[in-house]
């Protein structure tokens, strides 16, 4: 891909040989349990009232809405930690801004709230709301259903999955965060060259986002194509588990020096409206783990055809990175919009 356009994604690579089998990813919304993982639990006092909320076919963002209303507040008054598909069962934090006092009268019994695509499970209140990232990461349950491939495929499936348990997954940003066909980063660039004005704040960090990932994510891709998959360079940043690092663009030097920096230094020539726009945007340098590892990963066979995981992951990191070096998987044509994160 050139510097000029971002009409589609490249297909970026995998770190584990394909096997050659696939399936039907969410095929009912029970096949994708997402549970939340916490940084804290709420104390019991102070003016934000926390709801542990189980939704099933409903997106993050429509259900902040509807306890804004329930509540009588505002929608910005309405925090979560991260966004989680639509098209699954999903348990979250959600945060509301209720003092009481100041005419604010008292606090109103959320649990009874009846929606068909939602329910609170409990309430409590807290001291803080709860803002983007403020999770430790997620844990998933997930269905693969009419599992396909010939018998040395289904060979090829368990090697990949000893393969990820052991030594992680490429932490890709997953394809969502791009938009429809990629999108959002095609808008990025244009907005950077100044072709076109964003001046709606949300649509521009949307984008801004999706250039700085788009970025990663050919770092990432490079070092794969280069057979250095799971290895260190020489001039690599580790971060505090000792993985290596890839770049989150923005102002100021690389921090990487030697052969990394001049790969990375490399994928910015090529891109080099986007990595200029972002240093121009006052996005400031940050680093990335560029693998993913999957805590207390387990699989069974439920079926001939039918494959369960479970594993869970930290904040930022996507299932759709450790589905994609087992198999191909395919979601049903209604699920075609899904615009959620996925693991964020």
């Amino acid at each position: 891909m050139t510097d000029a356009r971002y009409t589609t994604l490249p297909p970026w690579p995998n770190a584990y040989p394909a096997s050659g089998a696939s399936a039907t990813l969410k095929g009912l919304n029970e096949d994708f349990i997402v549970t939340e993982l916490p940084l804290q639990l709420p104390c019991g006092e102070g003016e934000h009232l926390w709801l542990d909320i189980e939704k099933n076919g409903a997106n993050t963002a429509f259900v902040a809405q509807q306890l804004a209303d329930a509540a009588g507040v505002n929608e910005w008054d309405v925090g979560y930690a991260g966004l989680k598909d639509r098209y699954a069962i999903t348990r979250q934090w959600f945060s509301i801004y209720l003092p009481i006092g100041k005419g604010k009268g008292e606090t109103p019994d959320l649990t009874g709230l009846q929606h068909p695509e939602f329910k609170v499970l409990s309430q409590s209140r807290h001291v803080k709301k709860l803002r983007p990232g403020d999770l430790q990461g997620n844990r998933f349950r997930i269905v693969l259903r009419d599992v396909t491939g010939d018998p040395e495929a289904m060979k090829a499936i368990e090697a990949n999955l000893k393969a990820v348990a052991s030594q992680g997954v490429p932490n890709y940003f997953g394809a969502q965060r791009f938009g429809f066909e990629g999108g959002n980063v095609e808008q990025g660039r244009a907005m950077l060259a100044r072709e076109i004005r964003v001046r709606n704040p949300k649509k521009k960090g949307i984008y801004l986002s999706a250039v700085r990932s788009f970025v990663f994510n050919e770092v990432l891709a490079l070092r794969i194509q280069q057979g250095l998959w799971g290895q260190t360079l020489p001039g690599d940043v580790m971060d505090a588990a000792g993985r290596p690092t890839g770049p989150l663009w923005g102002r100021g030097r690389v921090s990487t020096t030697d052969q990394a920096q001049a790969l990375e230094n490399g994928v910015a020539g090529r891109h080099a409206t986007l990595c200029d726009g972002m240093e121009h945007a006052g996005l400031d340098q940050e680093r990335r783990a560029l693998v993913a590892q999957p805590v207390d990963m387990a699989w069974a066979w439920p079926q001939a055809d039918q494959l369960v995981l479970t594993f869970s992951l930290p904040a930022g990191t996507y299932a759709t990175s450790v589905l994609n070096e087992i198999l191909r998987s395919t979601e049903p044509d209604r699920h075609a919009e899904n615009e959620s994160a996925a693991a964020e």
